[in-house]
């Protein structure tokens, strides 16, 4: 039987990671259109609020359901403003890992939510859900996402040569791939000793958010 993660809401002293749901399509949509969001991740150009509401209402809950993994929509607690999103994808449920991602809004950026968002999700894998590993894959040039995953204590384990496919603004303002390295990062539940100190409480995890 295909094991799958609950419907559940995270939270920090700032943010609260919850299910995404309609009321996040236009937020959504502006988040993706952003000039980083374009270039390092294979998001289709230009989204449209109608590919944000497919996202929502069907990719994202079939990915949960199908025990692929789970998206959270990040929020601001005081406001509850999206400013980003966590993505678990290619779960394996005997090896108990799964891969990890991370998009931040441009009008949330500079307040360390990446590396909170990513490290409250981490906690709560290892803890509540049990699993071993979390791997993350950066772009070779994609620093401030490295950055991201060196903060919350990744291991460098290696580069995937030739294995990214990156976008770039052409002349006539179009977006042409490019082909790159993918730096494969690890986190173990070793890995999180000291690093979760930069959280005071931890998280807090509230079941059946809808």
């Amino acid at each position: 039987m295909t094991s799958t993660f609950p419907n559940i809401s995270i939270s920090t002293e700032r943010l609260v990671l919850r299910p995404l749901d309609e009321d996040d399509v236009a937020s959504l949509a502006a988040m993706m259109n952003d000039e980083q969001v374009a270039a390092w991740t294979s998001v289709p150009q230009p989204f449209t609020e109608d590919g944000a509401r497919t996202w929502i209402t069907d990719y994202a809950p079939a990915a949960r359901t199908g025990g692929r993994g789970i998206d959270f929509a990040v929020t601001e607690f005081l406001t509850q403003r999206l400013v980003g999103l966590i993505q678990l994808t290619k779960t394996n449920w005997h090896v108990r890992s799964t891969e990890l991602s991370y998009i931040i809004a441009p009008w949330a950026r500079g307040e360390g939510y990446a590396s909170e968002a990513a490290l409250v999700t981490a906690q709560w894998l290892f803890t509540d859900q049990k699993f071993e590993r979390i791997e993350l894959r950066t772009a070779a040039d994609n620093t401030a996402s490295q950055q991201v995953a060196q903060k919350i204590g990744c291991i460098s384990e290696g580069v995937l040569r030739n294995a990214c496919i990156a976008r770039a603004r052409a002349e006539d303002g179009t977006w042409t791939d490019v082909r790159t390295d993918f730096i494969v990062w690890s986190l173990l539940p070793e890995d999180l000793e000291g690093v979760g100190d930069q959280l005071r409480d931890g998280f807090t995890s509230f079941g059946d958010w809808n």
